[in-house]
């Protein structure tokens, strides 16, 4: 399919678009969604989404999305079995899900691989993400030290995508963390050449500073900015969204159910096994894990109140924050993928969203929620053109 039939497959979602899943798990959900819709101004419910469909920029998605990062090995302690990944990730597109997210480093490389063996048959009807920027050996996969945002390296490593997604194309190429050595108008650049050529659709970065975001938008319009946020962290509020909305970027949040904690999979008795990177974060140490508590039970009460699944008031949430939010939970787990494709039919009136809004920001989160070699590489701004 031509890059311009493609464009207008994800703008009409003219094959196995959300009603046409009608046979689907999740029909009640989602099309409950579009009901609530419709009913929205008579009621006073604020609706999720527009026709199942928001817009990251220029570019049209599913109002949530799935990410593929575990499904090679699930934080990491354990393999999830191959055969079932695809199904969950053919079973996504099934229900509305149109927006498919990953990256080289996930796996490394094995994430993009079960990707690309699950979409074949319908790779033309969804967007497919995927990020360049760590040192990741083009071949082996094996981790370097350090970042890699090199020109030349960026162009590599999206050849390296394209053969293991099984695609001519990403719809949305990310820069994953900015590099502290490569100006940020070379990487642009790069990813420019790469768009010329047809290989690369649209951009975004992950986690990278505001100055360097307005430097990178300023040669290149940039689609989307992935970064954590949740009700567990909240870091986006402070000057991301705002910066976002200003420049008419679309906003991605990776993390959006807290790995885990906000679907109450974690609680104050959790211990982590040895290689679960959870472990190591400062809001899951005991002296904090219980403390923090709080938020899930806030999370719990509101899902008994509205008869949902905690995971789902999470997700929702996040979707009425701002209108061009596109989460991307990640999951190993069919009934989980089918839970949160079902949040985009929870709805809120205003009075329970400010109530709920009130509540959330008002809870202190105890811990860091990363570790220090890993947050360093957050908020970095690129150096200067020379």
């Amino acid at each position: 399919m031509k890059h311009e039939d493609q464009e207008k497959s994800k703008s009409g979602f003219d094959r196995r678009s959300i009603l046409a899943a009608a046979g689907g798990l999740a029909l009640a959900p989602v099309a409950g969604a579009l009901v609530k819709e419709a009913k929205a101004e008579a009621v006073g419910i604020k609706p999720i989404c527009v026709e199942g469909r928001r817009k990251l920029g220029t570019l049209e998605v599913s109002c949530i999305g799935i990410g593929i990062q575990n499904m090679h090995r699930a934080y990491p302690t354990t393999i999830p079995n191959r055969s079932e990944m695809h199904r969950i990730i053919q079973s996504a597109f099934d229900h509305g899900v149109t927006f498919f997210d990953t990256a080289e480093a996930y796996g490394p490389h094995e994430c993009e691989r079960i990707l690309g063996e699950a979409i074949s048959s319908f790779r033309d009807d969804i967007v497919v993400t995927s990020k360049f920027g760590f040192n990741v050996d083009l071949e082996t996969g094996a981790f370097g030290r350090g970042l890699n945002s090199k020109p030349d390296h960026i162009k590599l490593a999206v050849e390296g995508m394209l053969k293991r997604l099984r695609t001519d194309r990403i719809d949305l190429l990310y820069q994953h963390r900015v590099d502290p050595e490569v100006p940020i108008e070379d990487v642009a650049g790069a990813v420019k050449e790469l768009i010329d050529e047809g290989k690369v659709l649209h951009w975004g970065m992950s986690e990278m500073g505001l100055k360097t975001l307005r430097r990178a938008h300023a040669v290149l319009p940039v689609t989307a900015v992935q970064s954590e946020y949740s009700m567990l962290w909240r870091g986006p509020e402070d000057d991301v969204l705002a910066t976002c909305e200003e420049l008419g970027i679309g906003f991605v949040p990776w993390s959006p159910l807290g790995v885990g904690f906000l679907n109450g999979a974690i609680d104050e008795r959790t211990r982590f096994a040895a290689g679960d990177f959870r472990g190591t974060e400062g809001r899951f140490q005991p002296e904090n894990l219980s403390k923090n508590m709080v938020l899930v039970d806030l999370v719990k009460s509101w899902a008994k109140r509205k008869n949902v699944q905690p995971g789902q008031i999470a997700l929702a949430w996040l979707m009425t924050q701002k209108p061009w939010i596109v989460p991307i939970p990640g999951t190993t787990q069919m009934a989980h993928m089918v839970e949160n494709v079902g949040s985009t039919s929870v709805t809120f009136t205003s009075d329970e969203l400010t109530e709920l809004n009130a509540a959330v920001r008002a809870i202190k989160i105890e811990g860091a929620r990363l570790p220090d070699a890993v947050q360093v590489m957050s908020g970095v701004e690129a150096p200067e053109k020379g």
